[in-house]
């Protein structure tokens, strides 16, 4: 390598670690804003343990345990469909080795103090979810999630008597825009549901502002690391999802 070639290197490294060190540096900054801002939580905010939460097996008990057991107020899981209707805990299409949603629901009955969000992947045999939510006394602690557009028919169809959220892809850039959070407000009223969920990136204060004026909730997904949960954190949300309930879990401690 020639002694051009060299400098070059050198200074690309420089300001490559100058630019990271003022990146983390402003973070930290911000961090501390979040950290010392005025928040009221919502009296029934909630931590939900996304499925495979620190580090286990997604759709397993020792998922479901490791949540409750590290300061989720809920848990995740997942459902999908058998070619024969039956619901089973999967994200993917199932291959019929997975655990069936029995599974789950008798897990929440021998919990009567934790809730459930369950994370539907296809709609081909809603009426059956809420046949075994009866069988099992779990209506009371389970709700729907990743229900889109597309979805909202046959679980409103299906299971008329459990509550949803409506999955929506907020627009980053109009997430501030008033007249555009109204519009998201009554697509959510439209479809019947409780709230919106979606993801952390498009989350701002002036969205749970208004959706909390119009008496819905806001449910914010992924929150992993302890930068957003501060961040997210100071919109005061209803719900926050994360892999790390436990660290979330220790955060919310300090706005109390």
């Amino acid at each position: 390598m020639n002694k051009k070639i060299k400098i070059t290197v050198a200074v690309v490294l420089a300001i490559a670690i100058f630019g990271t060190g003022i990146f983390f540096g402003v973070r930290g900054m911000k961090m501390n804003e979040y950290k010392n801002a005025d928040i009221t939580l919502p009296k029934a905010f909630t931590i939900t343990a996304h499925t495979g939460c620190m580090n286990t097996v997604e759709n397993s008990v020792e998922s479901m345990e490791k949540g409750i057991s590290n300061g989720a107020d809920i848990i995740e899981f997942d459902v999908q469909f058998l070619p024969d209707g039956t619901p089973v805990l999967a994200h993917d299409e199932p291959t019929g080795s997975e655990s069936r949603l029995e599974f789950a629901f008798e897990f929440l009955a021998n919990h009567k103090d934790v809730k459930a969000n369950v994370d539907i992947k296809a709609t081909v045999n809603m009426p059956e979810i809420q046949r075994l939510a009866e069988e099992y006394d779990v209506m009371e602690q389970i709700f729907f999630t990743g229900v889109g557009d597309d979805f909202v028919d046959a679980v409103k169809t299906g299971c008329p008597d459990i509550s949803c959220y409506l999955n929506v892809s907020v627009e980053k850039a109009k997430a501030k825009d008033r007249e555009y959070l109204e519009h998201l407000v009554e697509k959510v009223k439209n479809a019947g549901a409780v709230g919106i969920n979606f993801n952390y990136e498009s989350a701002t204060k002036e969205l749970v502002d208004v959706f909390h004026e119009n008496g819905l909730l806001v449910s914010i997904w992924t929150v992993n690391d302890k930068y957003n949960m501060y961040k997210v954190l100071s919109f005061a949300p209803d719900n926050i999802t994360t892999r790390n309930p436990d660290e979330l879990s220790r955060i919310v401690k300090e706005f109390k």
